[in-house]
């Protein structure tokens, strides 16, 4: 794109921000409109995300990277990540550990008014059960009312990461649930739905029924916007809270400033970690033979800097990453490697005998060379790639680089190092990406990797009754000082940065401390959304 027309893209848009912001009135609004942000207002306009695709529905997956704001769920998490209790009033697990037993409060409503009793959550896990979705209750065998507001969870084997579905899914009313719902959701949260115009806004109203602390604002305006067109909006004073790129998080916005908030939103190198020669089922290529040498996969880990690259590509706005769970309550803080030394990481080459040569080592006739594949959309991964090849490129391991669609991706990602991001507020997601069991499997473990002993500290994480007992397992799996699969072990992956989340807040709007960021989706700086207020 020219430099002319991205002025003309970026006027358009602006002009849309005052036709779709610039209609407030001073007394009752039309459905549709949106009030002007204005200091000490009872509402907010916020462009802090993009429009969920499948809508509000928990049952399918809404709220699982933040709070569903419409719905509730029976636990949350505080600022420090420790479990609390929210439509629970309790909850006990057999020593089995396959009975989870929810006592409800007894003073939740639905925004419509009537109560929300046991037989809401049985209806929405067995919804959330048969809806074919990425809420994954398979290892559910029945959930079943003991009375209006006792519940009980039947696990077809002990599985300490069922916290994480009480934790995630928002209860759904059963009198009002249907085909519509998505569109039309309604719930036990703290706002409820006003208007949806798909592909520009959202606005939400307080809950008069909701049982929590009442939202200072009465109204809010999520806008859906690109990020030239959000910054603009944000530059007009025209909204209050906005997330911006760490690109553009350098820049001075009047009236406005920056906050950086901690993430597990992590960016790395997935690595094919077996040999080529075989395929899947759908004829797609397995296996990379210079990548499946563990050697060349724990040499880049060494050598890569990762402070140059949050500084050189986030322009300082995010940490080095070693795993999928930094500084979550079951990452294991020995995985961190002392990178940057190209010598050792060379010296570890050398001991599995690759040899330098002309231009790059060799082994037994392979060239340590690859190509690094990233999403063609996906500017930051672009930039990330291209430095990583350049970081690289001393240690004597030649990297092109290339984007493609995620529909190329797909066939590529078995047999090609890819930039991938993940990181959430589950430990499942290392299963998912390390257990055997799951090679193959869409995204999950795409890259085969295999590792018996990991297998067997996940298994026992999944089977322990407690979070607080499984979280041993899941740091031992990532290193127990002999193996793991992190850097310092089998290192199929080569994690390279976590991304700050960056927004721009109107200076007198107190937003509190947040907890850590899981990957960017959803909108998770709303989790404490009725806790925000107007300095006084």
């Amino acid at each position: 794109m020219n430099c002319n027309s991205r002025v003309i893209l970026i006027t358009i848009a602006y002009l849309s921000i005052f036709l779709l912001i610039g209609c407030s009135t001073s007394g009752e609004q039309n459905d549709g409109e949106v009030e002007k942000s204005n200091s000490q207002t009872n509402s907010l306009v916020l462009a802090v995300g993009g429009e969920p695709d499948e809508g509000f529905d928990p049952t399918i997956g809404w709220g699982r990277y933040g709070s569903p704001l419409f719905q509730s769920t029976l636990l949350s998490r505080d600022r420090n990540m420790e479990i609390q209790m929210d439509l629970a009033a309790s909850y006990h697990v057999s020593e089995d550990g396959k009975t989870w037993i929810v006592e409800l409060r007894k003073d939740a409503r639905f925004s419509d008014g009537e109560s929300v009793t046991a037989q809401d959550v049985v209806f929405t896990f067995n919804q959330a059960a048969n809806s074919a979705s990425v809420v994954d209750l398979s290892h559910l065998q029945n959930v079943k009312a003991i009375d209006d507001f006792k519940v009980a969870f039947t696990l077809k084997e002990p599985r300490s990461t069922f916290v994480y579905s009480l934790l995630t899914i928002g209860i759904v009313p059963e009198h009002l649930y249907d085909t519509d719902y998505y569109e039309e959701p309604v719930g036990s949260g703290p706002y409820q739905m006003k208007e949806w115009r798909k592909g520009q806004q959202l606005i939400v109203e307080a809950n008069p029924h909701y049982y929590g602390k009442k939202p200072e604002f009465e109204r809010a305006t999520f806008l859906f916007l690109e990020e030239d067109a959000a910054l603009a909006a944000a530059r007009a004073g025209e909204v209050d809270v906005v997330s911006v790129p760490p690109s553009f998080a350098g820049q001075d916005i009047a009236g406005m400033e920056l906050v950086t908030l901690e993430s597990v939103d992590n960016l790395g190198i997935m690595f094919p970690v077996v040999p080529e020669g075989k395929k899947t089922e759908k004829g797609v290529p397995i296996g990379h033979d210079v990548t499946a040498d563990r050697a060349i996969r724990q040499a880049i880990n060494i050598a890569i800097d990762r402070k140059d690259l949050v500084e050189g590509v986030l322009n300082g706005y995010g940490t080095p990453a070693y795993t999928v769970a930094d500084h979550l309550p079951w990452w294991n803080e020995e995985t961190e490697v002392q990178d940057g030394d190209i010598e050792r990481a060379k010296d570890i080459m050398r001991s599995a005998g690759w040899r330098q040569g002309e231009e790059v080592f060799e082994k037994d006739g392979l060239e340590a060379k690859f190509t690094l594949y990233y999403p063609t959309e996906d500017q930051v991964r672009q930039s990330l790639a291209m430095a990583f090849a350049e970081l690289i490129s001393p240690l004597g391991i030649e990297v092109d680089t290339e984007g493609k669609s995620w529909n190329e991706l797909e066939r590529l990602m078995h047999s090609h190092p890819v930039l991938m991001g993940w990181g959430s507020h589950t430990p499942i997601e290392i299963y998912n990406l390390f257990s055997t069991s799951t090679q193959g499997e869409g995204y999950y473990n795409a890259n085969y990797y295999s590792n018996p002993v990991v297998d067997d500290y996940m298994n026992k994480a999944l089977r322990a009754a407690t979070e607080n007992e499984a979280i041993p397992y899941w740091q031992k799996a990532q290193w127990d000082g002999h193996t793991g699969f992190s850097a310092k072990g089998d290192a199929p992956w080569a994690w390279l940065v976590n991304v700050d989340h960056t927004y721009f807040v109107k200076e007198d709007l107190v937003i509190g401390d947040q907890k850590i960021q899981p990957h960017g989706h959803g909108w998770p700086i709303t989790d404490f959304i009725t806790e925000w207020h107007w300095e006084d």
